[in-house]
């Protein structure tokens, strides 16, 4: 059986410790990546920030929106949004591993012919953080996914009830934020998610 990545993405607003706290807890309870978001930060905030998240998350850590901090502080991954990628194509030499985010299967041979790694397909369902937006489905993210030749990761309203219906769908993993901040015990959480992926034996 492959792999399945479980990726957390930021919002240390929903964390009830400091952010490098929560994301190192997770890492230990094993989170393949932590993409770190942030996007209200300026580049200086978000610097100090990515110093201590490396000191947390060490080589699982993915920077998000500032490429000139890949060389910076020495992280070779990177996430950006299409629309910055489609603007500034070079972007794609600032880290050997570029994520992009997608909306649809279009955008998602866009951000591979522009050089991505690997993509994030979403939102599958409906969640909190695009509240009144419908949500994309699983159709949407079996179409993405059939799309492209790279991994897809879905996002958006992903929990352990949904999770083995997204590796179906052909994802090579999923990205989850709020459960991951908010929960009072990380690592039960990442064992949850992990045992929701397990083969349930018949009766």
């Amino acid at each position: 059986m492959s792999t399945f990545d479980l990726i957390c993405v930021t919002a240390r607003a929903q964390c009830a410790e400091p952010l490098p706290q929560r994301a190192a807890s997770l890492c230990r309870a094993g989170i393949s990546r932590v993409i770190l978001r942030e996007k209200d930060l300026s580049q200086e905030a978000y610097r100090a920030l990515a110093h201590k998240m490396l000191a947390a998350c060490g080589s699982a850590l993915i920077l998000h929106s500032f490429p000139a901090l890949c060389a910076e502080l020495g992280v070779p991954r990177l996430h950006l949004p299409l629309p910055l990628l489609r603007e500034n194509p070079a972007l794609r030499r600032a880290a050997p591993l570029l994520g992009v985010s997608v909306h649809s299967p279009e955008e998602a041979r866009e951000a591979e012919s522009l050089g991505a790694s690997y993509l994030t397909a979403g939102h599958v369902f409906l969640t909190d953080c695009k509240r009144g937006v419908p949500a994309r489905g699983l159709s949407f993210l079996r179409e993405t996914c059939a799309a492209v030749s790279l991994p897809v990761y879905a996002i958006g309203g992903i929990s352990a009830q949904n999770l083995a219906a997204v590796r179906e769908a052909g994802a090579a993993g999923a990205c989850l934020m709020s459960s991951l901040m908010r929960c009072p015990d990380p690592a039960a959480e990442v064992a949850a998610l992990r045992a929701a992926l397990e083969p349930q034996n018949p009766l």
